[in-house]
């Protein structure tokens, strides 16, 4: 058996995404940007798909700006609130995806000042801690809405309260989210959200930022006018088109596979434990660590029984630094690298679960008896 559990790194395109695509890569091949026929009629499958993704998050159709994916979405939200010879303050969680660290830390380095917050051992941020951080001068809270390593359910609609009483804009690295939670711009209150492609069935090399009507976001390519000046360069179609697609045929999950694998596993393995909030977190995600073992060591075990895993973000993979996110939570080093994270999808089957159980309680067992300091 061949089964993929790692869909918080990727997800596979659905077959409807990919079937609306195909129009825009043959007959539909257009510039949106040119007045013919030919370019209009990319035009219009450009803002159709504007309105499906507007649909999904609940915002106006102009308020999204098509981008080459989440970490584009994150730098021209991040980098687009800075002004110019001003001093800022930013504020953002110590579990952020590196697409939003990253920002931070090159803003840092550019002389901005900015407050990592921690988090308790469930991996949630808390409120009155972001309400404690604001300072006269700061521009941005940043706040992601789901962990993409452990799951946990960020307070983003609470937070983003706070920051508006104090005149703050509050951006949304909500890549995790789609099927997994209801996406409501509105209802959150924040002024800028991210969203990518890949994470809901729809392809790679596309995402969105939703701008809220009125927030000053500057531009941080320069070319053309697309994009209503926001996002200058010769328009994705078919990419967006495939977002726009995924947008309108996501569904949210329920977590009943999630805990069967996780009650599985939790009987089957001794001294395992599950990372992080066990309630507030996304129906699709468990990150367990088994003492004894390094988490590569079981993912590479496990892919070759045919099962695909990971041990953290996929965008940290290579790295020999313990993850992050588990780091805050508490865990020591080398608890953190005896963690594995299994992320489900909507093709998940109850008999791949059992037989993961299966394979990882064998692997664990086996990796033990090899390990010189499990006893």
């Amino acid at each position: 058996m061949r089964a993929y559990f790692d869909h918080n790194a990727t997800t596979p395109v659905a077959k409807s995404v990919l079937e609306a695509m195909l129009p825009a890569y043959t007959g539909v091949f257009g510039n949106a940007s040119s007045i013919h026929g030919y370019g209009q009629e990319a035009r219009q499958l450009l803002e159709k798909a504007r309105r499906q993704v507007a649909g999904l998050i609940g915002s106006k159709a102009e308020e999204v700006v098509f981008t080459s994916g989440g970490t584009e979405a994150n730098n021209l939200a991040l980098f687009g609130l800075v002004e110019a010879g001003k001093s800022a303050h930013f504020v953002t969680s110590a579990i952020e995806h590196p697409a939003v660290l990253n920002v931070m830390e090159e803003l840092r380095g550019l002389g901005y000042e900015v407050t990592f917050l921690p988090v308790g051992e469930g991996g949630v941020v808390d409120p009155e801690d972001v309400r404690r951080a604001l300072r006269p001068n700061t521009r941005v809270v940043s706040l992601m809405a789901i962990n993409n390593e452990i799951g946990s359910l960020q307070p983003v609609a609470e937070v983003a309260s706070i920051a508006r009483a104090a005149g703050v804009f509050v951006h949304c690295d909500a890549v995790q989210a789609p099927g997994r939670m209801k996406l409501d711009v509105r209802e959150f209150g924040v002024d800028l959200l991210s969203l990518s492609g890949h994470k809901l069935n729809g392809p790679k090399g596309v995402g969105a930022l939703f701008v809220k009507k009125g927030v000053p976001l500057r531009k941080r390519t320069f070319g053309g006018h697309h994009e209503k000046d926001r996002r200058p360069g010769t328009e994705n179609v078919a990419g967006a088109v495939g977002l726009g697609a995924a947008c309108e045929a996501v569904q949210v999950m329920d977590g009943a596979l999630r805990d069967r694998l996780e009650a599985g596993l939790l009987a089957r393995i001794p001294d395992a434990f599950v990372n992080g909030d066990r309630v507030r977190r996304a129906p699709n995600v468990t990150n367990l660590r088994f003492p004894g073992i390094e988490g590569e060591s079981l993912v590479i075990a496990l892919d070759m029984k045919g099962f695909a895993v990971s041990s953290g973000s996929a965008c940290s993979s290579g790295s020999v630094e313990p993850s992050h996110v588990l780091l805050a939570l508490g865990l020591s080093p080398a608890d953190a690298r005896s963690a594995i994270r299994f992320s489900l999808g909507i093709s998940n089957t109850v008999e791949e679960v059992d037989a993961l159980i299966a394979a990882v309680a064998e692997s664990v067992a086996r990796l033990r008896k090899l390990s010189p300091v499990y006893v």
